[in-house]
C-alpha cells in the first residue's frame, strides 16, 4: 500500500465517478426510450391489445379499492 500514490488514488476515484456517471447515463436514456414509446403508445387512436389488457387490469383493481373503502 506504500506504492499506491495519491495519482493512484485520484485516479481511482475519477474512474470510479467516470464508470458510475456512464452507467446512469445509460440507464437514464434507457427510462428516457421507453418513456417515449409509452407515451406514443398512449397516444395512438388504436391501442395495442397488451394496453387494452393493463387497463382493464388497472380499472378492475381501483374498483376493488374503491369497493373496500365503501
Amino acid at each position: 500500500m506504500a506504492d499506491f500514490s495519491l495519482f493512484g488514488l485520484i485516479g481511482l476515484c475519477i474512474g470510479f465517478l467516470w464508470g458510475i456517471g456512464c452507467s446512469l447515463a445509460i440507464l437514464y436514456s434507457i427510462y428516457l426510450g421507453g418513456y417515449r414509446k409509452a407515451v406514443a403508445d398512449s397516444l395512438a387512436p388504436e391501442k395495442s391489445k397488451r394496453w387494452n389488457e393493463t387497463l382493464k387490469k388497472v380499472l378492475a383493481r381501483r374498483a376493488a379499492e374503491a369497493a373496500e373503502t365503501k
